[in-house]
């Protein structure tokens, strides 16, 4: 799996050098991108999470961004760093954005825990990013390496398919996790969007469904949804041949937004369930806008 990071970071590179070179004339905008969160465990200690980043836009269609995440939980904590892209051109009604990103870093773990590290899941649509703990016996040291790539195309102003492939090698899970997803958006006050994600190689046992509600008001903007399915892979006993069903994913989150002058304050909870271990996290998020080239405004 490693020798894919090349390609990865690739990906991302071109995506940004083409169109640096195409807008370079153009107006910038930088956002400095804070985040804090903490979690409790129906078994074992809970942890935190906190990040810094950095996102540019060279146009108000191509942005690209860099951050720092580290986070731990239980016996474990890992740091890892991050680069994206994405860029937007077409017509109004028939939109095509193209995004990649790269999460490199490494970890430690007590010999004597179970519980491991974690798979971004990271909705598109917003920066906003939450965990999905995966379990299993662990080494003290490990390696974290998410890379992945994507297309967005809208269907007129209402309708828009999701295409990604994912490629994780953390620790001793492995694999290509691919994603088909699809938004529709009812009104200015409210959108769906429905994801679903299914390896195809590797050891990752993943079929999980999403569900996610955006609504648009003037105080607040808000956000709820929940994600099911089985989020291990099945083991067989080689002595009696019986198949053991992987471990089934229950999580439901809520959250809200505030738009501010020069900012923007995001709360989520999100409640876990898998393996039968209860997971409660709560994630603060914090954007400033510095303005046009990295002046306030």
């Amino acid at each position: 799996m490693r020798s894919l990071l090349p390609q990865g970071w690739l990906l991302v590179a071109c995506v940004v050098c083409a169109t640096v070179a195409a807008t370079a004339s153009a107006g910038t905008d930088d956002r400095l991108v804070f985040s804090a969160a903490g979690s409790t465990l129906s078994e074992g200690s809970g942890g935190g999470a906190g990040s810094a980043g950095w996102l540019h836009n060279f146009t108000a269609d191509t942005l690209a961004g860099a951050a720092v995440d580290y986070q731990t939980i239980a016996d474990a904590h890992w740091t890892f760093g991050s680069l994206t892209a994405s860029t937007t051109s077409g017509p109004a009604n028939a939109r095509l954005s193209l995004y990649g990103e790269v999460h490199e870093g490494s970890g430690d773990i007590g010999t004597n825990e179970r519980l491991v590290v974690t798979d971004q899941i990271r909705d598109a649509a917003v920066a906003q990013e939450r965990q999905q703990p995966v379990f299993g016996e662990v080494l003290r040291r490990f390696d974290y390496s998410v890379v992945a790539a994507g297309l967005i195309r809208t269907f007129g102003s209402h309708f828009s398919m999701l295409l990604e492939d994912k490629q994780i090698d953390i620790d001793t899970t492995h694999g290509n996790l691919p994603k088909l997803g699809m938004t529709v958006v009812w009104g200015p006050r409210l959108q769906t969007a429905v994801n679903w994600q299914h390896s195809v190689s590797g050891n990752l046992g993943t079929n999980i469904g999403t569900l996610r509600l955006d609504g648009y008001t003037k105080p607040l903007n808000w956000l709820l949804g929940g994600a099911y399915g089985q989020a291990t892979p099945a083991v067989v006993n080689l002595q009696t041949g019986v198949a053991q069903p992987g471990s089934t994913l229950k999580e439901v989150f809520i959250g809200a937004s505030k738009t501010m002058a020069r900012s923007q304050v995001t709360v989520v909870a999100d409640h876990l369930v898998l393996a039968g271990i209860k997971r409660e996290t709560l994630t603060l998020s914090y954007i400033y806008d510095l303005g046009p080239s990295g002046h306030p405004k």
